[in-house]
């Protein structure tokens, strides 16, 4: 009768079923780490296993999956917290374009009626077919 081998092979399934989770985590890690999108089809290429293998690894599939909506929620949201500009700030950056759409419109309403003024003197000057006093109207006109 044959010797009863049979827990050498279930040892050698055991440590080639530990080797080959720890080269799927180490893949993850270095995928995450990397910043590349974590997916099963990438972890299980880097790992050298089969996507199918990684489904049945249940917290393996967890940790992928947690890992892929946490990348798609940061694509969402790419501007970290810390950074987004506060309340206080958009609301000094709102009073400042404010200010300055109104000192716009008053140079507007000055230049017009600078304008305004010019071509008054130009047309009065054509209707009454004087001469014009070139540096008068040229003052004018460069305020434009």
């Amino acid at each position: 009768m044959r010797a009863d081998n049979s827990r050498h092979i279930v040892a050698a399934a055991h440590n080639r079923h530990e080797y080959t989770r720890a080269k799927a985590i180490q893949a993850l890690r270095e995928i995450d780490a990397a910043g590349t999108a974590v997916t099963f089809d990438t972890v299980a290429r880097a790992a050298g296993v089969s996507r199918s293998w990684l489904y049945t690894q249940s917290d393996l599939r967890a940790e992928i999956e947690r890992l892929r909506a946490e990348r798609q929620r940061a694509s969402a949201d790419p501007v970290p917290t810390r950074q987004r500009a506060s309340d206080a700030s958009l609301l000094r950056r709102l009073e400042a374009a404010n200010e300055r759409n109104r000192r716009l419109a008053e140079e507007n309403r000055q230049l017009r009626e600078q304008l305004a003024r010019a071509l008054g003197e130009l047309r009065t000057a054509r209707l009454q077919s004087l001469p014009v006093p070139a540096a008068r109207v040229t003052e004018r006109l460069n305020w434009l």
